[in-house]
């Protein structure tokens, strides 16, 4: 098949084929980025919270005053203790995809940011806390009872805490981080165990590198741990459990207000944690087949009427001894190329939007290999759309376009 030809009819058609072309690049352009954006939503949704979910709920209440905090938490553990399926009730300031309780940032230096690690999540949590989470220790040892501090400020000081996996491989890389300090501006920190995940309270608003970056703080009840209870069972109970140890607030504690919204099952509040985020793929979903329909139909469009512009010709290379075979690869070749054209320009355009992304959205950059994957899916669509009229074009009867000449 030689190319000049069809490069000499594509010139007579500049308008057309530049219209095209220009959507097929818009088309490159947003199916590559529009995937990535989905990449990246699936992915967070996917976030890993290192807690056993389906068996665990959260308790809210609060409308009590700071002197009340250990009274109130004594009668809410032994209240919810002694409802039937209850395995443990305990303290904690924050749980995965829950509401944001403990966020500071922390460094390698005392009252400095110089050397700073990060912006971290502590996870304040009372005796058998660790236990009820279900977290799983990969390095040091488990909290001790002489571990447990009262929390003076926000956090316990002098704590002696457990860090995620990611925290530890981000702030001590190739080291060891058991025996290692860090800083909370005067409030100090050393390092006993590493849990294998425990993810923040708010993993979209951290970016993906920073969605485990947690510290388990081992905290005596009271003071800034107070008003926020843990509660597991069996995941086949937990519905009942949760619903009665809400109905049995007003008895155990009436000087107290019970936080509705947030007094759930972790897994109802991972799944109205990211409920915008699936929303956001669906929608995206919906773009990448529109944008696809659209630009197909275009490609068929083109092809149609150029074969209904050019039955002579067809008729004429029929009769002069092209068999259908090379009218087919003739239309499909032309189309190759004016898709080509449109997957080079639309490469352009995907950095170009992607980088609008970036700095107005805070979005990563767009990984290379989504480019050859948009350009084979655009390159086998353009083939798939002019495929029927290529088809009609190669099923013209050599005699019947002659007799038209």
């Amino acid at each position: 098949m030689q190319i000049r030809p069809i490069l000499s009819a594509l010139r007579r058609h500049r308008l057309a084929t530049f219209l095209i072309a220009l959507e097929i690049a818009l088309a490159c352009a947003v199916l590559c980025n529009a995937c990535f954006l989905v990449v990246q939503r699936w992915e967070l949704i996917q976030t890993h919270s290192g807690v056993d979910e389906r068996a665990l709920a959260l308790l809210m209440v609060d409308g009590f005053e700071p002197e009340q905090a250990a009274d109130v938490n004594a009668r809410m553990l032994a209240g919810l203790r002694a409802i039937p399926g209850v395995q443990s009730a305990t303290l904690v300031n924050q749980v995965p995809f829950g509401p944001q309780r403990g966020a500071a940032g922390i460094s390698h230096d005392k009252g400095s940011f110089k050397n700073k690690i990060g912006v971290v999540d502590f996870v304040l949590a009372g005796p058998g806390t660790f236990q009820a989470l279900g977290l799983k220790l990969v390095a040091g040892r488990l909290p001790q009872a002489d571990d447990y501090r009262p929390a003076t400020t926000f956090v316990p000081e002098d704590a002696q805490v457990l860090v995620s996996r990611s925290l530890a491989e981000h702030a001590w890389p190739g080291e060891s981080p058991l025996g290692k300090e860090f800083w909370c501006d005067k409030l100090h920190f050393r390092v006993m165990g590493v849990v294998d995940h425990l993810a923040r309270a708010r993993p979209r608003d951290w970016g993906a590198q920073a969605v485990e970056w947690t510290v388990f703080t081992p905290t005596l009840p009271g003071g800034s741990l107070s008003g926020t209870y843990l509660l597991r069972a069996s995941p086949a109970e937990l519905p009942r459990v949760l619903r009665d140890a809400r109905n049995a607030v007003e008895k155990i504690a009436p000087d107290v207000v019970l936080d509705q919204e947030d007094s759930r099952t972790l897994s109802d509040l991972r799944t109205d944690y990211f409920k915008s985020d699936r929303i956001m793929i669906d929608l995206l979903l919906g773009v990448i087949v529109v944008m696809l329909g659209v630009t197909a139909l275009g490609i068929v469009g083109l092809a149609s009427f150029w074969v209904a512009q050019r039955r002579k010709q067809i008729g004429v290379r029929r009769a002069l001894g092209a068999t259908r075979g090379d009218i087919l690869g003739y239309f499909q070749t032309e189309n190759f190329l004016i898709v080509s054209f449109g997957i080079a320009l639309g490469m352009v355009l995907a950095y170009g939007l992607n980088l609008a992304l970036m700095t107005h959205y805070e979005l990563p950059r767009l990984p290379l290999y989504y480019l050859p994957i948009g350009a084979l899916v655009l390159w086998g669509l353009g083939q798939l759309a002019v495929l029927a009229p290529a088809l009609r074009a190669a099923a013209v009867p050599p005699v019947v376009a002659t007799r038209s000449v």
